[in-house]
């Protein structure tokens, strides 16, 4: 067996332990520099990384970084450093230099720790609750190498028409974190993350398309087959073949599950605290206003378990909880750490850092019944370009997928463009299916829009 894989996890806790002391000794130092608030994140990740191309080993990669952030406040002035050196006189120069930063930037009104009485509590135990998200793989270079290369070999196998390969890969990780303020909230965390991955090309000349697949999860016995990712990934390749393109016109639209989060990730962008407090989002002051259909919900799940995006507290140690972000196709909230939070007047919603486990409510059947139910319109598989307007909401990009005829795909488009208003696209949502794809802590299946312009011949 090759030497090189990921730590065993039978030391992760000591491994935290060390950087909760770590983060309480660089607190106890800000202080005593003068800083009036102070906080501190330590991370250490591990991970091995293979790729494979045509049969033959690309790369093999083995990681360990690690980082400490340090960031003090001096009545409303604001300073920070990071590290990666964990001598002594580093972290000191750190801690030191953040300091040296906030005693020369100016007052902000909206700066310092999110409030003390919204940290979270550890249990009665003293430790938060375990939302089983640490799953390490005991996964050496040898082996790594032959899963990668049997989903290639399975791909490639799969259909004649596969004439060449972008390669395959397969990635284990494992993060552990440690979150600390002078409010004296300590948080913990431990993570890990599996995957695998294939791209095949079929066709020749200006006939090829290239597609493919992936799997990826917290537990690597929660990972599909690699032959069974090959086997997909040559499916979804073959299917693009001799494409065609459309008469300009409008048309229902469904977006496959695997591209349907993109646009929850515009909503996420516009009703994010930062893109609000600087007037860039088109849904500025939509609070409480409905736009979405009456049946529509997202429901934000941070203390699910096994859940890819699980946290009892966000990233300024604020606790989460289970809410709505939208209600009834109204926009219940927005999402806010403390900082935008207090430039808008508001109160932080715990999501320092992020989302954490989004779920869009379902109101039709799996992919075929939405198929059926639109009967003859556009299914996009593929969206390219970043032609999304913040500010208005205007919505333009290159778009891949089939034409579906009588509920069924009728032969594969490319070179189109669809186009719309983020407005009038997310009122216009006819159905989301229960196809969810579990590969994103955005879980949402596909989701059917009445009609968007597709501009092609």
């Amino acid at each position: 067996m090759n030497a090189i894989a990921l730590t065993s996890a039978d030391d992760s806790l000591a491994r935290l332990e060390r950087l909760e002391l770590l983060s309480q000794r660089l607190l106890e130092r800000a202080k005593a520099l003068g800083a009036t608030q102070a906080e501190v994140s330590c991370s250490e990740e591990t991970g091995l990384n293979v790729s494979v191309r045509l049969g033959d080993v690309e790369t093999v990669e083995s990681t360990r970084d690690r980082g400490i952030g340090v960031t003090v406040y001096f009545g409303q002035r604001k300073g920070s450093a990071s590290t990666a050196d964990l001598r002594e006189e580093s972290l000191e120069a750190t801690v030191a230099q953040a300091c040296a930063i906030a005693r020369y930037t100016e007052d902000d009104e909206a700066a310092g720790l999110a409030d003390a009485v919204l940290m979270a509590r550890p249990q009665a135990d003293g430790a938060f609750p375990d939302l089983d998200v640490w799953h390490p793989w005991a996964l050496d270079m040898d082996r790594a190498v032959d899963l990668a290369l049997a989903c290639e070999a399975a791909g490639r196998e799969a259909d004649a028409r596969i004439e060449n390969s972008d390669g395959a890969s397969i990635g284990s990780g494992e993060s552990l974190s440690v979150y600390a303020n002078s409010h004296g909230f300590i948080g913990r965390e431990r993570d890990t993350q599996h995957t695998i991955g294939c791209a095949l090309i079929a066709g020749q000349g200006d006939g090829m398309q290239r597609d493919g697949w992936y799997s990826t999860a917290l537990s690597h016995l929660e990972l599909e087959d690699p032959a069974a990712i090959g086997r997909k990934a040559a499916e979804r390749t073959v299917a693009r073949l001799q494409p065609r393109s459309l008469a300009t016109g409008e048309h229902p639209v469904l977006f496959s599950a695997e591209v349907a989060r993109s646009l929850i990730g515009h909503l996420l962008g516009a009703v994010s605290g930062g893109a609000l407090y600087r007037r860039a989002s088109f849904l500025l002051d939509h609070a409480g206003q409905r736009i979405f259909p009456d049946w529509f919900d997202i429901e934000e799940l941070p203390l699910l378990p096994h859940g890819l995006r699980s946290s009892a507290f966000d990233a300024e140690g604020v606790a989460t909880k289970r809410s709505h972000l939208i209600r009834n196709g109204v926009l219940e909230r927005y999402v806010l750490g403390s900082y935008s939070a207090r430039k808008l007047g508001l109160q932080t919603t715990g999501n320092a850092g992020g989302v954490h486990n989004l779920q869009v409510k379902a109101n039709a059947g799996g992919f075929d019944d939405l198929l059926a139910g639109m009967r003859t319109g556009l299914l996009v598989t593929e969206l390219m370009g970043q032609g999304v307007n913040a500010v208005t909401g205007d919505y333009s990009r290159g778009a891949a997928g089939f034409w579906v005829e009588n509920g069924a795909l009728a032969y594969p488009v490319d070179g189109i463009t669809i186009a719309g208003n983020l407005k009038a696209i997310f009122a216009g949502i006819e159905a989301v299916g229960r196809d969810v794809d579990r590969r994103s802590h955005v879980g949402v299946g596909s989701i059917l829009v009445g009609r968007m312009t597709v501009a092609g011949e």
